[in-house]
């Protein structure tokens, strides 16, 4: 507290400054900060009374809304009773929800104007959570004296940016706020962990969207051969053979402006439509429902001989049928696991040379095309999830793939949108369990019937399970659902693929640093080499992230990489050395490095630790 209080007192110190001497009074300030008080200042934000800017037309049922509602319930849940209050805004940095898990705090904010329909806007409020997140497009925490303006000091807020995964643009903020007194680091972690939450929503719901257009083209298709069938949405436009040949391009762009109109209505439209040329034409279809939006419309169309013989108003049943799509609940309270659609752009990890990944990759392979129930095991962090969900989408490219984290679901949970994902798939489909190991007596249950359904069912399904290969000699709960598995995989830890080192390095920094001229020194790359990483490919992930912290282009220095990095064996370690090695550095990075602590945790003497961090090299 000291320490934070210390903080806070030289930001604010530094404001003073900012707001006396110009930009050169920002000197310490984060770069983020000080690049908004300028863009602030030069926006001319009174920094006594910022303007009020109200907006009565913001869209509460948008896509973005829809997407983010199940996010924001189950913050709701996680944060019932804290001093802080959850919003979303639009991509202009208006509010579109703001949910209050203090009223306290959700009245002070109310003083402020920060509630929906308001525009948080950086040239408007200011450097704050939600503005200079959408000018930096990186989540950004503002706090007290950071604010530019002074009625918003008596906050702290985090905000993330919520792109959309296939635009790259940003769809919107999610921001959480609270007191200065009371803002805790983890808030951000929390916000941008939510705002990924949003953004697979979004994902899962264009593609769920996209998935229900092609199927229902198709079917059309296939029962109307001799007939015109014309598919529309935002970014699509397909027509049948029938449709080419019975319509030239202006008429064809007719039907389509004609079927935009149809998707922007919900009632009862005149189902007939005349080209210039005085030719007929009746329509039918079907619309592509998602939430309170027609997300594309598939339309059918035929030519009428007898203009007389028409109806002037729509007959009954002949108006457009609407395909209603559940509803998406990613990170909803009951199936907060649910992923939909893996087949996301991500760097290929299937490849590799080390024997052990040669033999796995190959096991899991034959497993999945077998269709036989595997379970794969492995160290936390060796990629079992995504080398599941890779080798599936390689050999069905078509195929569909979701995933339930076993440690979310309980007795009350609910799997309504599997069942809707699973229940009438036609195409072949991998339901992927996440981590059985961590699953309760009540979760072990749910799973056991889950497996026993998808087991009997006559749909093209198959499971598969990923199990941490430590957790086999204990006595959890998830040991009654190994006899529903055929096949057993072991992904091998990343210190047993030393040849395949720097593959690896080289597609994670691809991966985190996309386009960025990155490579690892000479020094970086043995320090690499001769570092264990318990947690495998997601702490090499971590420490490379850190190193881009401090060098974002060019090549990775050994200092550049954290600490724990920087072990120094003289020997070459049997695998037990090897074993007791990474519980010492386990054990001091649980205990933030107190050596003592550390010796107690491991029941040694603080000799005996001292001895052996000399021993194996270990520097932090």
């Amino acid at each position: 507290m000291p320490d934070r209080n210390s903080r806070l007192l030289r930001m604010a110190a530094a404001r003073a400054d900012f707001l006396e001497y110009g930009h050169q009074g920002a000197a310490g300030v984060p770069d983020v900060l000080a690049a908004s008080w300028v863009r602030s200042q030069r926006a001319g934000v009174d920094i006594a009374r910022p303007p009020t800017d109200f907006r009565d037309d913001i869209d509460t049922r948008s896509r973005l809304v829809r997407c983010a509602e199940p996010v924001l319930d189950q913050l709701g849940n996680d944060t019932t009773d804290l001093p802080l209050v959850i919003a979303l805004t639009d991509s202009q940095a208006r509010l579109v929800q703001r949910r209050d898990s203090s009223s306290a705090v959700g009245r002070l904010l109310d003083r402020v104007d920060f509630a929906p329909g308001y525009n948080y806007a950086e040239a408007k409020k200011g450097t704050n959570g939600v503005g200079t997140v959408l000018e930096a497009g990186q989540a950004v925490s503002v706090v007290g004296p950071e604010h530019f303006t002074e009625e918003l000091q008596a906050f702290a807020c985090t905000g993330a940016p919520v792109f959309d995964p296939l635009t790259g643009r940003i769809e919107g903020i999610l921001d959480i706020s609270t007191l200065a007194d009371a803002w805790s680091p983890l808030v951000h972690t929390l916000v941008k962990s939510a705002a990924k939450d949003i953004a697979r929503n979004l994902l899962l719901d264009r593609n769920q969207a996209q998935q229900a257009l092609f199927e229902t083209y198709l079917r059309a298709d296939a029962r109307s051969t001799r007939q015109a069938v014309f598919a529309f949405a935002n970014s699509v436009f397909m027509a049948n053979a029938a449709a080419q040949a019975m319509f030239d391009p202006v008429e064809q762009l007719a039907v389509r402006e004609h079927a935009t109109f149809l998707m922007a209505r919900r009632d009862r439209v005149s189902e007939t439509m005349a080209f210039s040329s005085g030719r007929i034409i009746r329509i039918r279809g079907t619309r592509i429902v998602s939430g309170s939006d027609t997300a594309g419309i598939v339309v059918i169309a035929e030519a009428v001989t007898d203009e007389a013989s028409q109806p002037r108003s729509p007959a009954p049943g002949a108006e457009f049928d609407d395909r209603v799509l559940p509803r998406v609940a990613t990170a909803g309270a009951a199936t907060r696991g649910l992923v939909g659609d893996l087949r996301r752009p991500h760097v290929p990890i299937a490849s590799g040379s080390s024997p052990a990944w040669i033999r796995a990759c190959s096991e899991l392979r034959d497993a999945l095309a077998a269709k036989a129930p595997t379970i794969v095991l492995g160290e936390t962090g060796t990629g079992k999830f995504t080398l599941l969900a890779e080798l599936f989408h390689a050999d069905h490219p078509c195929g569909r793939s979701v995933a339930v984290d076993a440690s979310q679901l309980h007795s009350g949970a609910e799997l309504t949108d599997l069942d809707a994902l699973l229940g009438s798939t036609r195409e072949q489909t991998l339901c992927i369990v996440r981590n059985i190991d961590q699953a309760s007596t009540d979760g072990v249950e749910r799973i056991d019937k889950l497996f026993t359904t998808l087991g009997s069912t006559t749909a093209p399904v198959t499971f598969a399970a990923t199990v941490s290969d430590s957790s086999l000699d204990s006595d959890l709960p998830f040991h009654s659902l190994l006899g529903h598995f055929e096949v057993a995989v072991t992904i091998p830890p990343l210190r047993c693929r030393t040849e395949d080192l720097t593959l690896i390095v080289s597609r994670v920094l691809e991966e985190i640093a996309p386009g960025r001229r990155v490579r690892l020194s000479p020094a970086a790359a043995r320090t690499v080499a001769q570092y264990t990483w318990p947690r495998n490919v997601s702490q090499l992930r971590e420490a490379l992230t850190h190193a881009l912290r401090t060098r974002p282009v060019g090549e990775i220095q050994d200092q550049d990489l954290p600490n724990y990095c920087q072990t120094r064996s003289h020997k070459i370690l049997t695998r037990i050395e090897a074993a007791e090695r990474d519980a010492i550095i386990a054990a001091l990075r649980d205990k933030g490095g107190n050596r003592v602590a550390a010796a107690t945790h491991l029941g040694m003497s603080r000799s005996s630790l001292y001895r052996k961090l000399r021993s194996y090299g270990i520097s932090a």
